[in-house]
């Protein structure tokens, strides 16, 4: 989904999922109604490495199933300093924006649903979202994984500067 590299799932201990939303659509066609599940589920190890998964089928069952392999084939390890994220950072997605601000120790996660699952899956424990213009689960949800990949860990970005992380920091 982004670009980034994505981690072996076999290589994961205590990976969790969650499902956070169903879809239920329906079709009308001249031989009358089909239906057709969507379902979305996260899956992370609350420690840093966190996953989204998105998958349709005919039956519930099916679609849970192929988001949840979508979801532990696309993880992904977040830069977490102290159980918050080092800077405040936007994404969008869709029509979907979404801010995510770091926040002091025992603030908690104030996030609306979709966010809240997916930042708690990732290991965070203190931080403040906003969500503006479309609040439909996919987009947030992938608008909010877009937002913790955009952050770069400065460990990483001194490396690729060849730089010192002393010098990096003055």
């Amino acid at each position: 989904m982004f670009k980034r590299k994505r981690i072996d799932p076999d290589t994961v201990e205590g990976l969790e999922e969650r499902l956070i939303k169903i879809n239920r659509v329906t079709k009308v066609a001249k031989g009358g109604r089909t239906f057709s599940f969507s379902a979305l589920v996260v899956v992370g190890n609350k420690n840093g490495i966190v996953g989204l998964g998105f998958g349709k089928a005919k039956e519930i069952s099916e679609a849970i199933r192929k988001a949840s392999k979508k979801g532990r084939n696309d993880l992904h390890k977040i830069n977490l300093q102290r159980h918050t994220i080092p800077f405040a950072v936007e994404a969008k997605y869709g029509a979907s924006i979404v801010r995510i601000i770091p926040a002091a120790e025992g603030t908690g996660v104030i996030a609306g649903n979709t966010i809240r699952v997916i930042l708690e899956y990732a290991g965070v424990e203190n931080i403040l979202s906003k969500t503006y213009r479309s609040r439909n689960a996919i987009n947030s949800g992938r608008a909010v994984l877009k937002a913790l990949l955009s952050m770069q860990d400065p460990l990483e970005m001194a490396r690729r500067r060849d730089l010192t992380l002393r010098t990096f920091y003055n």
